[in-house]
Formats: structure tokens, C-alpha cells, sequence
């Protein structure tokens, strides 16, 4: 998780104010393997193959196929109408995707050649949807410990809140530092335990 993003959340811990800020990942080209960056983003092939996964469970319409990223990211990732519907008609364009009239709507099915195409590319799809749960994991922890942060400020008198303001803050990065560790290999955990064993005795004092 980038650095900042305890103080993004300390500012802007609305729950759905995550999606906007988790419109992308990166600035251009695929993921190859290196996980979501901070761009503004996603990549346009990497959206259209994304599309093609949803497609080859069932047939969407174009509304679904955001509302299916929101789910699956837990809001980091909520393309705009305007990112959607284009990479659906390139898709039809290529022979990827059809669509089907549903009334007034449009209904997006996938082609035996966009499956051909998934399928070539099942590696990168899987690994997208696979970084979609991790970070949708990690800011639904953040989300936890905002709340809880904030119940306490709420049971706590002004007079009090003011004097402990610092404390809080420092406590909620604490806890969102210590949630985007949790997948953390053993040596890195140990190195956090006495990390926390220091900082403990230092509190407590002689």
C-alpha cells in the first residue's frame, strides 16, 4: 500500500469517495506482474480484458460491467461511463463482444474469438481480479479501523479530543500500517513484533 495512503483515508474517509480515488492504477501499458500503481488509469488493454472475464461468466449491460468492478475491487476500482462504453465498442469492433438489444438497453455477450482472446490471456486476467481482492481487502481493513477511530473520537469529550488529537492520528496510522503488513512474509512480521516490542517499552517507560 503507498505510504500515504493512512493520511488519504484520514482526509477523505467517506465510503464511497474510495471509488474516485481508486479510478487507476497506472499511467499506461499492461500490469506485467508488478502490481497497482498510483496512476490515473488503468490501461485500456487491461480494462478490456477485464470486460471479457465479466462477459464470459454472462452477458452484461454496460451499467453491470461498473458495478461488477466496484463490487470486486470494493470501490478502489469504479471506471467512469466514459471508460466503459468505449473499450465495449472497440470490443465489438474487433469481433470480441456482440451485443443484443434488451428493450432500450444494449446487452454486451462475449464472441468465440473473444473468448479465443481471453483465453491467451487468462494469466493477466486472473492476476488483475487476484490484486482487485488484495487491495479491496486492505482498504476494507483501513475502512474498519477508520470507523472505529472515529467511534472513539465520538466518546470522548471536546476537551479531551483536542488533547489527544496527535495520539489518534498516530494510533490510526499505526493500525493502518500494521493491516497492509498482514500478508507480509514471517521475516518481515517478526521484524514489525520487535519493532512493537521497542515502541512498547518505550511507552511504559522505566
Amino acid at each position: 500500500m503507498h505510504p500515504h495512503f493512512g493520511h488519504f483515508f484520514a482526509r477523505h474517509h467517506g465510503s464511497r469517495g474510495v471509488g474516485h480515488f481508486g479510478k487507476g492504477f497506472m499511467d499506461g501499458g499492461g500490469m506485467g506482474g508488478h502490481g497497482f500503481g498510483m496512476g490515473r488509469k488503468l490501461a485500456s488493454v487491461d480494462l478490456q480484458l477485464l470486460i471479457l472475464g465479466l462477459l464470459a461468466e454472462k452477458p452484461h449491460h454496460g451499467y453491470e460491467i461498473i458495478r461488477a468492478l466496484d463490487e470486486r475491487s470494493k470501490g478502489f476500482y469504479v471506471p467512469s461511463p466514459g471508460m466503459v462504453y468505449p473499450a465495449l465498442t472497440y470490443l465489438e469492433e474487433i469481433g470480441h463482444a456482440t451485443i443484443e438489444t434488451d428493450g432500450t438497453r444494449k446487452l454486451y455477450h462475449i464472441t468465440d474469438a473473444g473468448r479465443r482472446h481471453l483465453e491467451e490471456n487468462r494469466a493477466d486476467v486472473d492476476s488483475l481480479f487476484a490484486q482487485f481482492g488484495r487491495v479491496g481487502a486492505r482498504m476494507e481493513r483501513v475502512r474498519r479501523a477508520l470507523r472505529a477511530e472515529e467511534s472513539a473520537e465520538d466518546s470522548t469529550t471536546g476537551q479531551e479530543r483536542r488533547g489527544c488529537k496527535e495520539l489518534l492520528r498516530a494510533r490510526r496510522d499505526l493500525k493502518s500500517a500494521l493491516g497492509d503488513k498482514s500478508d507480509s512474509s514471517r521475516q518481515e512480521q517478526q521484524r514489525i513484533v520487535e519493532i512493537l516490542k521497542r515502541a512498547t517499552a518505550e511507552i511504559l517507560g522505566p
